[in-house]
């Protein structure tokens, strides 16, 4: 056809088929390190056993050093704190690639970072700060977020928990349910109502009166730790109350730090199905020749690198404008509906173009599509996130 080159054409440059706008060489130098390190690290060290983990049921705590001495918990804070100090696009780009892994890895490092740690930082005192981020960072200290109820997610000032001041400390009861690494922490940050508006509070282990019991029977999200936390009159220490903020602010300010690595997060798990499918439809001769050489394969494979294109692009840009300091939390709700639904449906044309295979664990699809029903869940459901854009554009809330 004339215009479009064969592709055995010499004249023709072959494209990366998960790069396909060379969107890498829009990245600095550090960038592009970054996410090279964390890419071996996942080639190396996750794919291997994290088949197994998801069929066990279990997250593989044995990484958690590692993942500490990359300095990929709280990689964005200051280095004055033990952090690595990096920028936004990094710290997207390793939620990338640690989610090509699989979501459960990336959830572990995104509610210590942005859930746990990030209010710490924003919201606590010095003291808090220097006392717990160091050592959250190197991975001694593992931290799970307080916010979700038994009875309902995407209503938070509907919030039953409550904290009552009870001479210099408070007594906290209520129950706090969809706990990611809530069995494995050390701290919760724990929001409740107060006679003075939303508060978070730092809750430890061991503190009388305070439990997490693991959820089991989970579909998704197997290779991670999710979990119920029970307080009953929990007594803490009113140096244990992030002074810095009130009100529904705290929470959702915490939110939006770790909706804005989701966005990037299913990126990695679309690419890991995109080429799992890829690679199978070469491989998988049916009527003397590989289905790849199908239209029907190929419009499928073509769409799957369109959207992850397009989604790339639009988390590079969120990244750029957080760097500025001008992102806004209507845009990472646009990236996180986007990029979420993008992954869900690659991974489940993936395990379509798989067939039979696709149903099994040995192949990633079908891992990614189950995990990727959590996510389009959690930190904000495709609606939510629907309704906040249609709140922008027309000035009108909806909820």
């Amino acid at each position: 056809m004339p215009g479009f080159p064969a592709r055995n054409d010499p004249t023709a440059m072959a494209l990366n088929p998960t790069d396909l706008y060379d969107i890498r060489s829009l990245l600095s130098e550090e960038e592009r390190m970054i996410q090279d390190s964390v890419a071996r690290f996942t080639d190396e060290k996750v794919l291997p056993i994290i088949g197994d983990c998801f069929d066990q049921g279990r997250f593989p705590k044995e990484l958690i050093p590692e993942i500490a001495a990359m300095g990929l918990l709280g990689s964005s804070l200051p280095e004055q704190y033990g952090c690595a100090g990096l920028n936004a696009v990094s710290y997207g780009l390793i939620c990338q690639e640690l989610e090509r892994g699989d979501s459960g890895i990336r959830s572990f490092v995104s509610v210590q970072s942005s859930l746990c740690m990030y209010p710490i930082y924003a919201y606590g005192s010095e003291e808090q700060r220097l006392r717990w981020l160091p050592a959250m960072a190197r991975g001694e200290v593992i931290g799970c977020f307080g916010l979700t109820e038994p009875h309902g997610g995407s209503d938070p000032a509907n919030m039953k928990t409550v904290a009552r001041k009870d001479g210099d400390d408070w007594l906290i009861s209520g129950a706090k349910m969809w706990i990611t690494n809530g069995n494995l922490a050390d701290i919760a940050i724990v929001w409740a109502q107060t006679g003075d508006g939303i508060q978070g509070f730092i809750v430890e282990k061991g503190m009388k009166g305070f439990e997490a019991h693991e959820v089991h029977r989970k579909m998704s999200l197997r290779a991670s730790v999710t979990s119920a936390l029970y307080l009953d009159n929990v007594r803490v220490p009113e140096a244990n109350r992030l002074p810095n903020v009130k009100g529904l602010k705290g929470p959702l300010g915490c939110l939006t730090q770790a909706r804005y690595g989701i966005t990037w997060g299913p990126i990695g798990a679309a690419i890991a199905c995109y080429t799992s499918a890829l690679e199978y439809s070469k491989e998988r001769v049916l009527f003397n020749r590989p289905i790849a050489a199908t239209q029907a394969v190929q419009l499928k494979l073509a769409d799957m690198a369109r959207r992850i294109t397009l989604a790339q692009l639009l988390s590079l840009q969120l990244g750029r404008l957080k760097d500025a300091g001008s992102m806004q939390p209507a845009q990472v709700s646009l990236a996180k509906w986007n990029n979420v639904r993008v992954a869900l449906d690659i991974a489940r044309e993936a395990r379509d173009i798989l067939g039979g295979a696709g149903i099994t664990t040995e192949h990633p699809p079908i891992r990614h599509a189950l995990n990727l029903e959590s996510v389009i869940t959690y930190e904000g459901t495709e609606t939510v996130h629907q309704l906040v854009i249609g709140r922008e554009v027309t000035g009108i809330n909806a909820f």
